[in-house]
């Protein structure tokens, strides 16, 4: 009888996401997430093709993970940027892995559900898909710019974001 797995595809994909986070892209190496699940790096190749694959797993989860906090959110548009924001801050270096090639299509679109239908509320079906995108564009920029550190005039940075977030739902509440 084989020997049971000694670790599971999450438990990879989670040490894969901790060492993202602890050292970036870079750090995010066959041996390194072998080392942290107890295992040889060949046996890794066993679950993931490559390192590619590797990674597209670990941006596939970091993407249903920002959507679990959407679907908490919604259909509030403030809770919905406040969660995205969130995320963001908790996780900066998977909020980044999710703008790359790596993310799954697929993942994509679950996760853009909550935003779509919460905006569908505001401004209708056959403007959702493009209110979502001005939406997400915004926050996107903005917690960008916030996790670079581009914000160096002083003030209230999380001001700053309720209002916009704020302004730019009222602009999309007239637009109607």
């Amino acid at each position: 009888m084989p020997a049971p797995p000694r670790t599971t595809n999450e438990q990879v994909i989670a040490a894969a996401g901790a060492i993202l986070e602890e050292h970036g892209i870079e750090g995010l190496t066959m041996q390194a997430v072998a080392a942290r699940v107890g295992v040889r790096a060949p046996s890794l190749y066993k679950r993931f093709a490559d390192r590619a694959a590797l990674v597209a797993a670990v941006a596939e989860a970091s993407v249903d993970a920002l959507a679990a906090r959407l679907v908490e959110a919604a259909p509030d548009p403030v809770l919905l940027a406040e969660a995205y924001r969130a995320f963001g801050h908790a996780h900066p270096e998977a909020f980044h892995l999710i703008f790359t090639g790596a993310a799954p299509e697929e993942a994509l679109r679950r996760s853009a559900q909550p935003v779509i239908r919460t905006l569908a509320e505001i401004v209708g079906d056959e403007r959702a898909l493009d209110a979502a995108r001005l939406f997400t564009a915004w926050a996107t920029g903005f917690l960008q710019m916030e996790l670079s550190g581009a914000f160096r005039l002083g003030g209230d940075v999380s001001g700053a974001f309720d209002y916009g977030v704020r302004t730019l739902v009222a602009g999309l509440r007239e637009s109607v």
